[in-house]
């Protein structure tokens, strides 16, 4: 084994807690079977995970409709509604409608793509854990990753979040594969090329996602990398930047698309900061992990592209996870901004460190109880699990979103006639017709003058004030959709308003139902 220097202050070495015990218990290399099972159990039990419920009692919220309605759209139409919103979608609302083509809509065509990204999530925080703290680190920190309970949500949403989340393993992976590699740029540009791919990629999917690049760059920061590997890193990084930013400005002018969120207050990093503090601690666990098999030579074997630190789960994870936070967190200041969802491939750096602790605990252990210490990650990820199982089971049920689409266009269709008048308060909650519009044929929508399609927008354009009410004076029945009392969001625009006063002064309410968040009103004609 290569000696290891030090300048500081000597203490004890980690390592030294290793022993021949230790090395059955937490094997450096494995046979290949073993090596494969790293990974491919912790993808296995992500697509379970993901699998399992993913219809969600067949509910769409709206988020979702949004998903669905574009996506059933010519590419001609999509790219006529991203001139005027939802640009930062653009590239996701495509893949969708490719997919919508060939496999045609459902749940499982929306939902479908999410489970297979954080399956390759989960794949590549168990591939770079072993290669950077051992086996047991890898299978816990790809088992752990399902477990969480942001990645639990956003693992069966039809909306393009995992899909990012992926793509970081992927680049983070990549960058992974490229500092162990210990060689010059010339001979590594297919990867380094990739890697800017691969940014670039999620970027268009989502361009908050280039936060990893300054979570990359204190990695390369703490391993003190070297000219031969700064300078192709910046060259990859700059290109991937150089092209989201055509999209990054022309998304500004559609910057009242987020105008929802809230401004950034302490107490919603609160949550954050416990995560942070959990990955501190699988940073600090990782001491004992000590140099895999394989880097004992690390230094020596990429001195000729100027690495000196050592990379460690630590030096990966903890940057991943606390960095795209903190940059999340700055520009909120700005703009509010702060949802985790944005930086959801951050969860990979907090899993990471959680199998970089597990793995440690396992090589302390295995010197006195090698049968413990076999059992500790498989014991632990168990324990975990029915920790979980109240938000794995509430995740599933559709009252785990705001609102469901389809189950209010079911109402619909059980209490419209022919020939009644629909409403929708406000104009957004047309998306439950978009999806489902068989529920709503024979029905008219008296207050729209153009279509979403038509207009190149997700709710169509409504008719002016007294237009709307001229039309609706003409009805006898009219239904109207809304949110129920309890889900905030309501418009206050002049249309809505004219909606209201008609309702209000020419009709009676004979029938109100509410269902999963929105609400369908009938109200007939007074005499």
């Amino acid at each position: 084994m290569t000696s290891h220097t030090s300048t500081g202050p000597r203490r004890a070495d980690p390592d030294a807690r290793t022993s021949p015990t230790t090395a059955t218990a937490v094997p450096s290399g494995g046979s290949g079977r073993r090596r494969h099972l790293v990974w491919l159990v912790p993808v296995l039990w992500t697509l379970a995970l993901g699998l399992w419920g993913l219809s969600r009692q067949n509910s769409v919220w709206r988020d979702e409709a949004a998903t669905w309605q574009v996506a059933e759209r010519s590419p001609g139409e999509i790219w006529h509604m991203l001139g005027n919103v939802d640009v930062v979608h653009g590239l996701y609302y495509l893949l969708m409608h490719v997919l919508f083509e060939v496999f045609g809509a459902s749940t499982t065509t929306l939902r479908l793509p999410s489970v297979l990204a954080v399956a390759v999530a989960a794949a590549c925080v168990a591939l770079i854990g072993r290669r950077l703290a051992g086996p047991w680190a890898g299978l816990g920190g790809g088992l752990a990753l399902g477990l969480l309970p942001a990645v639990q949500f956003q693992l069966q949403e039809g909306r393009a979040y995992a899909l990012v989340a992926g793509g970081g393993g992927v680049s983070t992976l990549l960058l992974v594969a490229l500092l162990l590699a210990g060689r010059p740029a010339r001979r590594t540009w297919p990867r380094w090329t990739a890697y800017g791919a691969l940014v670039l990629v999620c970027a268009l999917l989502n361009w908050l996602s280039l936060l990893i690049l300054p979570a990359h760059a204190v990695t390369l920061w703490w391993v003190r990398s070297g000219r031969g590997v700064v300078v192709p890193w910046l060259l990859a990084s700059g290109a991937a930047v150089a092209g989201t930013l055509p999209l990054i400005l022309f998304s500004r002018t559609q910057s009242g698309q987020v105008s929802w969120i809230p401004p950034l207050t302490w107490h919603m990093l609160i949550g954050p900061a416990i995560l942070v503090a959990v990955g501190v601690l699988g940073a600090w666990a990782d001491r004992w992990n000590g140099p895999r098999a394989g880097q004992a030579d690390l230094p020596r074997r990429v001195g000729r592209v100027g690495r000196a630190g050592r990379l460690s789960a630590a030096a990966v994870g903890l940057p991943l996870l606390a960095v795209p936070l903190l940059g999340l967190a700055a520009a909120s200041l700005v703009q509010p901004l702060f949802l985790d969802r944005y930086v959801l491939f951050s969860m990979l750096g907090l899993a990471l460190l959680i199998g970089a602790g597990l793995g440690a605990a396992v090589r302390v252990l295995a010197p006195r109880w090698p049968g413990t210490s076999r059992a500790l990650v498989p014991a632990v990820i168990g324990v975990s699990a029915l920790a979980v199982l109240p938000v794995a089971l509430a995740d599933r049920s559709p009252a785990s979103r705001v609102d469901d689409v389809l189950a209010v266009a079911g109402e619909v269709s059980r209490l419209k006639r022919d020939g009644d008048a629909v409403l929708f308060v406000p104009a957004a909650r047309r998306d439950t017709a978009l999806v489902s519009p068989g529920a709503f044929a024979g029905l008219v929508d008296t207050a729209l003058a153009r279509g979403p399609v038509e207009s190149g927008t997700l709710k169509g354009e409504e008719a002016d004030p007294a237009r709307i009410r001229a039309a609706l004076l003409q009805r006898r029945r009219v239904l109207l959709v809304t949110d129920a009392a309890k889900v905030p969001g309501r418009s206050g625009s002049e249309a809505d308003r004219a909606k209201a006063a008609v309702l209000g002064e020419e009709f009676t309410v004979v029938e109100d139902r509410e269902v999963r968040g929105r609400r369908v009103t009938v109200y007939e004609r007074r005499p």
